[in-house]
């Protein structure tokens, strides 16, 4: 038992320097060696080779980023509308006198600015990717067209034309994502992820 101290300590002390060596390396200068024996020029044009050299793989890294993000972003918007949108509303959650009628809307309004902000979000991330931006860039005038739509659906003011304005512009997302290599499917967000 009394062995088991001494060893904890010099344990805790290793990862600590482990994790002090790592972070010190990720944030030291890589082109600072250069510098130091006074070649500054020649440090600055190997670190602009080195760039020119990773910018292609950077590149791609960022564009592969913002499809995943696109797809993360778009599937969320679609579930929620789907899920807590169009299904009650085709269900006759939404008319007066039905059952759970208030819990509905309030949580059709909870989706609906929900879905709007990731729609923004996805379209933002589309900014990544060219193909991507190309298909979604006439899409955000539909997006911002949603944008008071949380209120209406909360308040039950929400008709079949509001209604089918949210599936057409989950729809255009959902294909303008398809012909740009970023399939977006359903994913229901929990009811903590509406809320938050």
């Amino acid at each position: 038992m009394t062995r088991s101290v001494p060893l904890r300590r010099p344990l805790v002390a290793f990862l600590l320097a482990c994790a002090v060596l790592v972070s010190a390396t990720a944030c030291g200068d890589s082109g600072d060696s250069g510098s130091a024996t006074g070649t500054g020029t020649s440090s600055s044009a190997s670190a602009s080779a080195s760039a020119s050299a990773a910018s292609p793989s950077a590149s791609a890294e960022k564009q592969r980023l913002a499809k995943t993000r696109f797809v993360a972003n778009a599937g969320l918007a679609a579930g929620a509308t789907y899920q807590w949108i169009v299904k009650p509303y085709r269900a006759g959650t939404f008319r007066k006198g039905a059952e759970g009628r208030t819990f509905a809307l309030v949580k059709a309004g909870l989706a609906g600015g929900f879905a709007y902000n990731r729609l923004k979000a996805a379209a933002e991330n589309a900014k990544g990717d060219p193909l991507l931006s190309k298909a979604v860039a006439p899409l955000t005038a539909g997006i911002e067209s949603l944008q008071g739509m949380a209120t209406k659906l909360r308040n039950g003011e929400a008709g079949e034309g509001d209604i089918g304005a949210f599936e057409s512009v989950i729809d255009s997302i959902k294909n303008a994502g398809k012909d740009a290599g970023a399939e977006v499917k359903d994913k229901v967000p929990s009811t903590s992820q509406l809320t938050g």
